[in-house]
């Protein structure tokens, strides 16, 4: 599965099978030095086994002349290991995130939610908001303007359309659209549904979209984006709630929501407000051992860093 997308995003990957552990490792080639990465890899059954998958990839790293392996392991007991073999650098995947238990009944799974949430959530579409699965690939020009615009105010660069794209084609992707319908808003020209100026949603707008990965029993919340213009319309309480019924009528075990805060972050923290709102949908923490660099080429890897820093300060 990751594989594909790998290969459809044009990235050399390799992938890993072994009795006890198993991993795939992607090649990154940067101006600076070429390096693998492994996405929440390796996975052992134990810390013999998961040495074991450290020797595999120090080979395999010589062998595509790699300076150093980025690693993530999700069990956290490996840590130890971890600092004693590796370098602790900044976490490219969270190390830490919020997942929802899908197993129970539906009845059971909103109980859970907070009185705030599950209030929205019941009067979502008394405000106008539609919720859909899109099977239509020309809809990720919705979440990629989303994206565009959010992420250009924060001075950050958006994933192409592309790259987007290519993730929405592959089988255990799914889109969903959050829209506003001025027909069924039986508060329209409500105070809560306009922006400060006094604006409201065209109809028919997207106001929020995400694409999310279903894989081996959870579904992930991925790529989102939503309309910041119009916060106090409930349209991420609409697009969450649409996509954790949806897996769990596929069977789905699992509602991963990609990533929160340490535990013990105040609000200081620039995670803590949408930390705090996807713990209001219930569900536990769970912790990963973080990102490890596993250095083969020393001085290459000095010089990679002081590269990159470089970089980073043009």
């Amino acid at each position: 599965m990751w594989q594909d997308l790998q290969d459809d995003l044009g990235e050399v990957s390799h992938f890993v099978v072994e009795d006890d552990y198993q991993f795939l490792a992607i090649e990154k080639h940067t101006k600076a030095g070429n390096y693998l990465f492994l996405p929440y890899g390796p996975i052992a059954s134990g810390q013999k086994s998961f040495k074991k998958a450290l020797d595999t990839l120090r080979s395999l790293g010589k062998d595509v002349g790699a300076i150093f392996i980025r690693i993530e392991p999700q069990d956290a007991t490996l840590e130890p290991i971890l600092k004693a073999q590796g370098i602790k650098v900044h976490d490219v995947d969270p190390a830490d995130t919020w997942v929802l238990d899908l197993t129970p009944d539906e009845a059971t799974i909103k109980s859970h939610f907070s009185q705030g949430t599950r209030t929205r959530y019941n009067n979502y579409a008394k405000k106008g908001i539609t919720v859909e699965i899109s099977e239509d690939p020309a809809d990720i020009k919705s979440l990629v303007s989303l994206q565009k615009s959010l992420y250009d105010k924060k001075h950050l660069t958006a994933f192409s359309e592309k790259y987007l794209a290519t993730e929405l084609a592959q089988p255990f992707a799914t889109l969903i659209l959050v829209k506003y319908n001025k027909s069924t808003d039986e508060s329209h020209r409500a105070k809560g549904n306009s922006d400060k100026a006094g604006n409201y949603p065209d109809d028919g707008q997207v106001l929020a979209a995400s694409l999310f990965f279903d894989y081996d029993g959870t579904r992930y919340y991925m790529q989102s984006a939503a309309d910041q213009r119009f916060k106090k319309l409930p349209a991420t309480v609409a697009l969450l709630t649409k996509a954790i019924f949806d897996a769990k009528e596929q069977g789905i075990k699992e509602f991963d929501f990609w990533g929160i805060a340490p535990d013990g972050a105040d609000e200081t923290h620039p995670w803590y407000g949408f930390t705090e709102f996807k713990k209001s949908f219930g569900g536990e923490p769970r912790h990963y051992a973080g990102t490890y660099d596993i250095v083969l080429k020393p001085i290459r890897y000095k010089i990679f860093n002081l590269l990159k820093r470089i970089q980073k300060s043009l």
